[in-house]
């Protein structure tokens, strides 16, 4: 039988007060969620799942100590000072 740990990863607080800005900045009103490790006990394997931001029915992913944000998935990304410009259009 497999075993999978989750555990929370806790937000960084300077890149959550940045984004709170920017969506306070845009009008937007955004929900944050924040993202876990999964393990498989017994085994080297790990899979880290990103801190989300909500917006529109829009989400954007991020992890701690980057400023890349990604769009729906890991392949369109922006960094967070193009993030204001990008709520806009939405």
């Amino acid at each position: 039988m497999v075993n999978i740990i989750t555990e929370e990863i806790p937000m960084d607080e300077e890149i959550n007060t940045k984004l709170e800005f920017i969506c306070e900045f845009a009008n937007v009103k955004g929900t944050f969620i924040n993202g876990s490790i999964r393990r498989i006990k017994k085994t080297n394997m790990n899979y880290i799942e990103p801190n989300k931001l909500i917006v529109k029915n829009t989400t954007f992913l991020f992890f701690n100590g980057n400023g890349t944000i990604y769009i729906e998935n890991l392949h369109k990304h922006i960094s967070i000072s193009e993030l204001k410009d990008y709520l806009k259009k939405i």
